[in-house]
């Protein structure tokens, strides 16, 4: 179910409690979770999964991404969470597209190239053209 991007980053839809187990044994030790507390109110909510993967051992970050898109302090927490981590991180939206989609903004502001970051969420089954723009500014910025 979690889709590798990268060796240090899956993406993945909405988790459940039981998969904070599964994820630990792939060597997850960050889990960000970019779905809305209410989004789904059948879902686990934030607290619910935070307390999960504390319980388990695993660093929780929240950043909520609704659908009227992404914002700059948004792309800075996914840069700030991802650069806090020495492991693994998952993260999980309703169908891991707004995580890929963060990712790729955030890994365009890191300096990745933008034609790489479109590679590597296309392997993971994920396409970056709605943000392809954006990605393509804050690659050119570096």
């Amino acid at each position: 179910m979690f889709r590798k991007i990268n060796d240090k980053i899956g993406v993945s839809p909405q988790i459940t409690l039981d998969q904070i187990n599964d994820a630990k044994a792939e060597g997850v030790t960050l889990i960000v979770n970019n779905r809305p507390d209410g989004e789904d109110p059948a879902a686990p909510q934030s607290a619910d999964i935070e307390a999960a993967a504390k319980a388990a051992g695993l660093d929780y970050v929240a950043i909520p991404i609704s659908h009227s898109g992404f914002s700059a302090p948004q792309v800075d927490a996914m840069i700030a969470a991802l650069d806090s981590t020495k492991g693994k991180t998952l993260a999980y939206c309703r169908s891991g597209t707004r995580s890929t989609l963060l990712w790729s903004l955030a890994q365009a502001k890191s300096g990745m190239a933008p034609e790489e970051i479109a590679r590597l969420a296309g392997n993971a089954g994920y396409d970056i053209t709605p943000v392809r723009a954006m990605v393509d500014v804050l690659a050119a910025g570096q």
